[in-house]
């Protein structure tokens, strides 16, 4: 009986691990591109983040649904969702939209943050580090939204020349 089950188990793993191999392929490259204002609630800020989403793959990229976290200097600035749906072509690229929502408590961290560490430098020149983190859903009867992220820095200020 234990042998029948130990069989049963491992064919059961086995073809679920080959199932996870079968997506093969690379994750998508996004970039954000744009971002537009939305109307507001309150106190927060809203807005249309703009993704540049590049499928480097030769299968088409579905996805249903979409969430998206942007991190600057490492503290959560906007989140959103957005349920929308749609295939990105194989090596090709789209643009989506993503509505997301920053807090005016997230707004004053991060300007408290930003002043704190300027003090000592004395300048806003300083590049700032931001991160993304998002995921496009899986479509109904698919297995396993694909993340994707994105690292970089923000040099609002900085002159052309430098």
């Amino acid at each position: 009986m234990n042998r029948y089950l130990f069989l049963i188990l491992s064919i059961f793993f086995g073809l679920l691990s080959g199932c996870a191999t079968l997506s093969g392929g690379d994750g998508p490259n996004v970039q954000v591109v744009g971002m537009e204002p939305l109307p507001s609630e309150g106190l927060e800020v809203r807005f249309a983040l703009k993704l540049r989403v590049q499928n480097p793959n030769e299968t088409p990229l579905m996805y249903d649904g979409m969430s998206v976290r942007l991190d600057l200097d490492g503290r959560g600035l906007a989140s959103g969702v957005s349920n929308t749906s749609g295939e990105i072509p194989r090596f090709s690229d789209a643009v989506l939209t993503v509505p997301v929502s920053i807090s005016a408590f997230s707004v004053v961290r991060q300007l408290l943050a930003r002043a704190d560490a300027m003090e000592g430098e004395g300048t806003v020149n300083q590049p700032i580090a931001y991160s993304l983190k998002g995921k496009l859903g899986a479509p109904e009867g698919s297995f396993g939204a694909v993340r994707f992220s994105d690292k970089g820095d923000l040099n609002i200020f900085a002159s052309e020349n430098e």
